[in-house]
């Protein structure tokens, strides 16, 4: 799921897969907007048919923030 998660992001962002690290937040190491946060949550919800709680989209800074959430609500 990480790998999925790292393919999307570098491709929404315009980034190198290689430079997403699970420890990399999103806006500030990234380099992400809130839109880019949005538009990557309804990818994500669409790739695996699910809904994201807001609440938990919220508290997601890291990659692996939301790996872990996909992982917890996927199953």
């Amino acid at each position: 799921m990480f790998e999925k998660v790292c393919k999307m992001l570098a491709e929404q962002l315009g980034i190198p897969v290689e430079s997403i690290k699970p420890e990399s937040e999103v806006i500030k190491d990234l380099g992400a907007d809130s839109l880019d946060v949005v538009e990557l949550m309804m990818a994500l919800e669409e790739e695996y048919g699910i809904t994201l709680p807001d609440s938990e989209v919220e508290n997601a800074r890291t990659v692996q923030d939301i790996v872990s959430m996909l992982e917890r609500i996927a199953k």
